[in-house]
């Protein structure tokens, strides 16, 4: 790191910046909570950027509202796979049917071995 960009950082100007950066997010973490609710569903940043558009006519950057949840702790829940549909999957994918044609392929009438 530069010397100037050290005392850059520890500067009033600098400090004033981050003052007024983190009274805007404060603004946009409540505008965001209302959206995350709308409808008392959950959502996460990308449904979120739509909600705020759709319904509430704000555009945010998708990594402003990205930041903006991982910094206040808005964590949207991951929807579990469903284990019956992998246990139906696991049961049908190694299936073996018996052998009717004997590799005897052409049987000469169509439709004669279907099952």
């Amino acid at each position: 790191m530069s010397r100037s960009g050290y005392y850059n950082y520890f500067s009033a100007a600098s400090q004033e910046r981050k003052a007024k950066r983190e009274k805007q997010d404060r603004l946009v973490k409540e505008i965001v909570l209302k959206a995350f609710y709308y409808r008392r569903r959950k959502k996460g940043a990308r449904q979120l950027k739509m909600t705020l558009a759709g319904q509430f006519n704000i555009v945010y950057n998708l990594k402003r509202i990205r930041r903006i949840m991982k910094k206040y702790n808005i964590i949207c829940p991951i929807r579990q796979a469903n284990p019956y549909r992998r246990m139906a999957k696991a049961t049908k994918e190694h299936r073996t049917f018996p052998n009717l044609l004997n590799r005897q392929f052409k049987q000469n009438i169509p439709g004669k071995v279907f099952s």
